[in-house]
């Protein structure tokens, strides 16, 4: 299958490229990369976590969206151990811009199985900024929810003077409970104007045992393999993650270029009916970054290249009779991106940001035959030569009035263009599969949106002690590839088409309309001058029109026990809810000091037309933290914990789940460069299910769409031990 790059990009890329060398070899005198922060005090603030916060999780996860849980508004669906979907504020997965260094990755898959935040691992993250709220649109686009950004460490030269530099960090870790094991090594060699670093890490892991039984049967299809009734199948993985990095730097002016490459052997998934039993990315991401007399320059182009494989992992039924063995499904994704973006200062109190963004990304879902059956004897393809082209410019102005005065108003427009080919099935009458192809072959498939984003924020600071933040947004998004152009009602495909993970069957639809939505937010924060304690709320309501939900099928299907089959549509709908979280200092002695942190979280969500709630939406839910540090040592007691899921969504017989509440032990020690972690997740060993977690599909004949049970909700892990130690050099 050839994959066409556009010529007008790789011009733009070679120029971009061109006129940043020229830049450094212009340069005579070498010095410290320095680009200016604006003189203007951001109207939007982002939470961010950093370097200290994702070094206190290095030993705890190596699924780098578990680094938000600690962020307010934002939550996780279940999935693969190193795959996790964010949540913000009941909106995941498309509905998020989410970057990493930059690059806007899209899931080639149809399950999602590889998320953009999946490939870089936790211990190469630096930090990680989170627009919650209202999100500006110099850092918004093609995205009806927040906007995360993960970063990881810029490059590092050597000191005016110093010959060079030389420096690393090696770590490893291991988890009780799913024998959860990796290292992680990176090191840096460098001058005053070039560097040049590396860094790997490798983690693998067994299924994990939740903390009592939860199911009734042990089988899995497989001949004598089973499951104890407290192992969650298929949730083993193993990942191998590496990035090469070199920079050149001249006076205000960079230029960097990172390889990265990703190969994951196998990562099951208790939530789909298939696993990912290979998947490999490769990219290349060029950046300059330059500062001017008149403000900032920032100019990227990227290219990816994502093969995946998946099919039933371990735990799963393989052989159906004679008829096939397993059921193979191929995709492979290109994505060619180039991203420019200025700051120019055009007063001391006035900034304006200017920027465009350009991104081919085309797709191929095709499940080669197997076995002389119903999947057989062409292969099915899902989507062919899909394409989705984004071509987006924005302007926002950012404006100080006084000392307590900051606002932005900006506007951003994007024009997507979606695409696909003619496809056919497996080449039998199975499903109506011939129909349905014809059908789908018989229209035109290209569609065209013209998306306008807007965003005004005001952020008032009337003394030391208080701030105040009011945002209003517009904000379109553009369906993706799987739900416009998947198209066979056949409940063996449809269920291969899920990415939502709570087991049912899903078609799409080439009629969908972009998702348009209006948000309104508001957040206080009141703090001590010194920031010792603080409490912040964030109130917000969103309303959606063309929300794409689900409908069924079969009109007056009301069957609530059982796996269903769906298409996509658009209706309306609303989220609301709020935020708190705050942190206190409670006292400083000779033993130390003892604090207190926690955040609480409510959201809820609705369909306007067919007063259904929405799918996968968190309930009440809060952490408490106690923290105690004192010379080397930190530790802390967490209590987690959620209220019922109650309400849910009935047109995709989703699963209720209990309130519960876990405590969490960590403690840490740091002496010169050599850091150690321990602690006990879920101490009590408590047996609960995850809120977002979706449907238990993780053993036994899944290709049959109610070939296994309905209504067991995928449960959290029991009680675990972790240790690591890292070390730099």
């Amino acid at each position: 299958m050839k994959h066409r790059i556009k010529p007008v990009a790789v011009a733009v890329a070679i120029a971009l490229s061109a006129f940043a060398m020229q830049q450094v070899q212009a340069q005579t005198t070498l010095g410290e990369v320095v680009v200016k922060t604006s003189k203007i005090r951001d109207a939007a603030t982002p939470d961010e976590v950093g370097s200290t916060e994702i070094a206190a999780q290095h030993a705890i996860t190596r699924d780098t969206a578990s680094l938000l849980r600690d962020v307010p508004g934002v939550h996780l669906y279940g999935a693969g151990g190193i795959s996790s979907l964010p949540v913000i504020h009941g909106m995941a997965d498309d509905r998020l811009r989410i970057t990493v260094d930059g690059m806007d990755f899209i899931s080639s898959c149809a399950n999602h199985m590889n998320p953009p935040l999946s490939y870089i691992d936790p211990t190469n993250v630096a930090k990680i900024r989170v627009f919650a709220g209202v999100t500006p649109v110099s850092v918004g686009g093609d995205s009806i929810g927040g906007t995360i950004i993960a970063e990881s460490a810029p490059p590092q030269f050597a000191a005016p003077g110093q010959r060079s530099l030389i420096k690393g960090e090696i770590g490893t870790f291991f988890r009780s409970n799913n024998n959860a094991m990796g290292g992680n090594l990176s090191a840096t060699l460098a001058n005053e104007f070039f560097s040049i670093n590396y860094s790997g890490a490798i983690a693998v892991a067994d299924n994990y045992k939740a903390g009592g039984n939860f199911k009734t049967t042990t089988a899995t299809g497989r001949p004598g393999h089973t499951l104890p009734l407290d192992e969650v199948g298929s949730t083993a993985y193993k990942s191998l993650t590496h990035t090469v990095g070199v920079a050149l730097r001249a006076d205000n002016h960079l230029l960097e270029a990172k390889l990265g490459y990703q190969n994951v052997p196998y990562q099951f998934y208790p939530n789909q009916r298939m696993d990912m039993l290979n998947n490999e990315q490769k990219r290349v991401n060029v950046r300059y970054l330059g500062q001017y007399n008149w403000g900032a320059l920032d100019g990227r182009v990227y290219y990816e290249a994502v093969d995946h494989f998946m099919n039933f992992g371990d735990d799963k039924q393989l052989v159906y009779g004679t008829a096939f063995n397993g059921m193979p499904m191929s995709s492979r994704g290109r994505t060619l991106g180039f991203n420019l973006k200025g700051d120019i200062d055009l007063t001391a109190d006035d900034l304006l940001r200017v920027g465009a963004i350009y991104q081919h990304y085309t797709l191929d879902d095709w499940w080669p035959p197997s076995g002389t059956g119903a999947m057989s004897p062409l292969e099915f393809q899902n989507i062919n030569n899909g394409k989705r082209d984004r071509l987006g410019i924005f302007a926002e102005w950012e404006r100080r009035f006084g000392s307590q005065w900051t606002t932005l108003l900006g506007t951003r427009y994007e024009h997507v263009e979606t695409d696909a080919d003619n496809v056919h099935g497996y080449g039998n009458m199975m499903g109506g599969q011939f129909t349905e192809a014809a059908a789908f072959n018989a229209r035109g498939h290209k569609r065209t949106d013209d998306n306008v984003d807007v965003t005004a924020l005001a952020r008032y600071t009337p003394n030391n002690m208080l701030d105040l933040e009011l945002g209003l947004a517009r904000k379109v998004r553009t369906p993706n590839l799987y739900e416009r152009y998947t198209w066979s009602t056949w409940g063996m495909a449809a269920i291969m088409n899920n990415f939502v993970g709570d087991g049912n069957g899903y078609m799409g639809n080439m009629d969908l309309k972009p998702e348009k939505a209006y948000t309104a937010s508001f957040t206080l924060d009141l703090h001590a001058a010194d920031r010792q304690w603080e409490m912040k709320a964030t109130p917000y309501f969103t309303y959606v029109d063309g929300y794409i939900d689900a409908v069924r099928l079969a009109p007056g299907t009301t069957t609530s026990n059982q796996f269903v089959v769906l298409q996509y549509a658009n209706q309306s709908a609303h989220l609301f809810g709020v935020d708190f979280s705050g942190r206190a200092v409670l006292a400083k002695t000779s033993f130390g000091e003892f604090g207190v942190r926690g955040l609480m979280n409510y959201t809820r969500g609705e369909n306007k037309k067919t007063g259904d709630e929405l799918y996968n939406i968190m309930p009440l839910n809060g952490k408490l933290s106690f923290t105690h540090q004192y010379d080397g040592w930190s530790s802390a007691i967490e209590l987690v914990g959620s209220a019922r899921k109650s309400p849910v969504s009935s047109v995709r017989n989703e699963i209720h789940t209990g309130s519960y509440f876990l405590t969490n032990l960590r403690t840490s020690y740091t002496w010169k460069n050599v850091r150690f972690d321990l602690g006990v997740e879920n101490l009590f060993d408590r047996l609960y299910s995850l809120p977002l977690g979706g449907a238990y599909t993780g053993q036994g004949m899944t290709m049959g769409i109610n070939a296994i049970p309905h209504g067991i909700a995928v449960p959290g892990m029991g009680r675990s031990v972790y240790g690591g130690v890292n070390i730099k050099f």
